[in-house]
């Protein structure tokens, strides 16, 4: 395998095809890059479905959450961290706030968040699953794919001519 392709190959190789998202992540997780078929799932400040959705096989995709930006509270830390790894998630990119950061750390999942909360976000289970979210000037659609890395997280619609030959080459970044 030659040298691992980042988001700034899939943007030089893709171009205006390769969607880059512009919300200001930071990384959180023990894991710094990562891709995967989009999962998606609308929560804002609450995590039961975010945890019921995790709690099942993640088959090596990653997890997009709309929090709705909310930095209030935190809808995913430490414990759900170890689910979304013991279920085969890769990570996750969350618009909102996670918890735990330390531990987060200590941990292969690769976790993209606007911010940390000390506070637990609510278990009353609303939101959505499925669904195409948006933000950060992108929508993430669930079966597109996402690669995620120190220099931000792009968006590869199924659309492209390319897509088949995507995998083997964002593969490598592992």
């Amino acid at each position: 395998m030659g040298e691992p392709v980042t988001t700034a190959d899939l943007c030089d190789r893709f171009g205006a095809d390769a969607k880059v998202c512009r919300a200001p992540l930071q990384s959180y997780g023990g894991r710094r890059a990562a891709w995967g078929v989009i999962e998606c799932v609308q929560c804002l400040e609450d995590a039961a479905l975010l945890r019921q959705l995790l709690s099942q096989p993640g088959e090596g995709r990653i997890l997009v959450v709309d929090g709705g930006g909310s930095t209030n509270v935190a809808i995913f830390g430490e414990n759900m961290a170890q689910l979304a790894i013991d279920r085969g998630w890769k990570g996750l990119v969350i618009h909102g706030a996670v918890r735990d950061v330390e531990r987060l750390q200590a941990l292969d999942l690769a976790v993209l968040a606007l911010g940390h909360a000390p506070r637990r976000g609510g278990k009353s289970g609303g939101g959505q699953r499925g669904v195409p979210v948006r933000f950060g000037d992108v929508v993430f659609t669930p079966g597109c794919l996402v690669c995620l890395d120190g220099d931000g997280v792009v968006v590869l619609s199924r659309d492209l001519n390319a897509f088949p030959f995507a995998p083997p080459l964002i593969g490598q970044i592992e």
